[in-house]
């Protein structure tokens, strides 16, 4: 037997809550993919607990999307779960960044860099969301994307000013991921009007902050930021590169054919 997938009513808050809510999830898998892979014990435990704190933020934002969204059809109500494990490629909301494959060391480091140096600032200033809930999950993960933007920029700091082949690594996986930040700050209809009502920030208004942040510590890094304007989009609306696919078809593989499944 195999489950079916879900439908979602998208309302802007369902949207907002499920779209912050995949980048972590996503993000948090991709990090549980280097448990026992690397370089040390240390690195391996540190990487682990990072992904951790994501999918414990995605489970606090998945709850309040089904808060949020209205009564489903004969009075069905989606989960944590279904959300996480029930809506096919098409309905995750995350950015591009977070479903890249990992690659070497050097870019998982860098990945979660580029994202931490957004995502810290993003929920401090949502700390003053008029939304108390929004607030509250805000002010909880702060405190840990504080220390993951910490973690990655020691690191990007080591082995971008290492060797000149860890440099090289770094230099190439930044220009890898560079196209790929721009959607971090992109807005649309629905979020523009939990903006009007002080719910949620504009992110746009962090860019020159994120910017900042990340020229300082590349500078450190004797790494050259890339010049290129052009930026890859589509997550946020459901397009979707082809990695997703493969990782949800792991992720969900077992409450997918296994409805019901406890343990």
């Amino acid at each position: 037997m195999v489950t079916n997938t879900i439908s979602v009513s998208e309302t802007p808050q369902v949207l907002y809550a499920l779209r912050r809510a995949d980048d972590a999830l996503i993000l948090g898998h991709r990090l549980s993919e280097c448990c026992g892979h690397a370089p040390t014990l240390e690195e391996d435990m540190a990487l682990a607990n990072i992904g951790l704190d994501l999918i414990g933020q995605a489970r606090a934002l998945y709850a309040l999307a089904a808060l949020r969204e209205p009564s489903l059809e004969g009075g069905r109500a989606n989960t944590e779960d279904t959300y996480a494990y029930l809506r096919d490629v098409g309905q995750y909301r995350n950015l591009l960044l977070c479903e890249l494959p990992n690659g070497d060391f050097g870019r998982i480091i860098m990945r979660q860099f580029l994202y931490s140096a957004f995502i810290d600032p993003y929920w401090r200033a949502m700390m003053k969301s008029s939304d108390a809930q929004l607030a509250a999950i805000a002010e909880k993960a702060e405190k840990e994307t504080a220390y993951h933007l910490r973690y990655t920029s020691e690191w990007v700091i080591r082995l971008g000013d290492g060797t000149p082949k860890s440099h090289d690594r770094m230099q190439a996986a930044l220009e890898f991921l560079w196209s790929y930040t721009g959607e971090m700050f992109d807005t649309d209809e629905a979020e523009a009007m939990l903006q009007a009502e002080g719910m949620i920030i504009d992110a746009s208004v962090i860019h020159d902050g994120w910017r900042t942040t990340v020229q300082t510590i590349l500078d450190r890094a004797t790494l050259t930021l890339p010049q290129s304007a052009w930026m890859q989009k589509g997550g946020r609306s459901g397009r979707h590169s082809e990695h997703l696919g493969f990782l949800l078809a792991e992720m969900q593989q077992l409450p997918r054919s296994e409805p019901g499944a406890v343990w």
